[in-house]
């Protein structure tokens, strides 16, 4: 209590591979100092470039797995009656349980009268605590085919809270996930300022209308970016107007350049690379988001 809130910020786009995270390590390396997060647990890359060295991990559990005690089980298929999944399968005559089908719901465990149906907290994922070259680090991982990526999300974001300090500039950069579901809600409910990066495409426009929606229904203050944008300038005109109906800044423009992915290739955001067409201009989008968020 009495502790001032750091400012949270999360870059997110309507669509992946719009180059929201090589965005989002340029500003970690431009910020030098400040807590960085990787919400996107799908599909985390942001340490391909930051090679986070980890300090701290530990199992997330985001529900339930359920088994049959086969010594307690009578066969009356109340289970089986009950399950909305399609997850207990019969086999010799015996009930079991499918865990890649199974939801965890425990409606299973409820209706059985004999007590077979155990359940157990499911390892979903991992979460990690890092240190990198630019601050603290907080990722994880989601396992293969796992569920509950928002509430992964959520304990990324609580673990880079607990990571703030004077010495991290009092704020949070997040690399949210794409799209529009559980985690990129997850990612962007009371934060201070959500960098939407999206591409002049056709797909890029419209994704970018549902996540602009989503923003302006958790009332988050917005300001948008267009990489490549010079592969159709008449697109990067629109996504400007739809930026100024929204009354979201619109924050500026990144040419493509192929030395971002060589700086990627060197484990380096562009502006650590220090060379290339698109540095000037993120330097540029810096400054105006730095006077947008933390009005300097």
């Amino acid at each position: 209590m009495g502790e001032k809130k750091p400012k949270e910020i999360v870059v997110i786009s309507g669509k992946g591979g719009t180059g929201k995270t090589s965005l989002t390590a340029c500003f970690a390396a431009l910020a030098k100092k400040s807590v960085i997060s990787d919400c996107d647990v799908d599909a985390a890359d942001l340490h391909l470039v930051l090679s986070p060295e980890i300090k701290e991990r530990g199992d997330f559990s985001g529900g339930f797995v359920a088994g049959i005690d086969q010594e307690k089980c009578t066969q009356c298929g109340k289970c089986k009656e009950a399950c909305r999944f399609a997850a207990i399968e019969i086999r010799d005559g015996k009930y079991y349980i499918d865990p890649l089908a199974c939801e965890g719901c425990g409606v299973c465990k409820l209706v059985c009268g004999d007590s077979a149906v155990k359940t157990r907290p499911a390892i979903n994922g991992e979460w990690y605590v890092s240190k990198t070259r630019f601050g603290p680090m907080a990722h994880a991982k989601l396992g293969i085919a796992e569920e509950n990526s928002g509430r992964l999300v959520t304990l990324v974001r609580q673990k880079a809270a607990g990571l703030v300090s004077n010495d991290t500039g009092n704020r949070i950069m997040s690399d949210g996930a794409p799209g529009t579901g559980c985690p990129v809600i997850a990612s962007l409910t009371g934060v201070d300022y959500a960098l939407v990066v999206t591409e002049p495409t056709v797909s890029g426009i419209h994704d970018l209308k549902r996540i602009l929606d989503v923003t302006r229904h958790f009332e988050v203050k917005s300001g948008v970016v267009v990489n490549k944008y010079d592969l159709n300038q008449e697109i990067t005109e629109q996504i400007r107007a739809l930026a100024e109906e929204y009354q979201f800044t619109f924050l500026g423009v990144i040419p493509y350049d192929k030395n971002v992915t060589l700086a990627q290739m060197k484990k380096q955001s562009l502006v650590e690379y220090g060379q290339g067409i698109a540095l000037e201009n993120i330097k540029q989008i810096w400054i105006k988001f730095c006077s947008e968020v933390f009005g300097k």
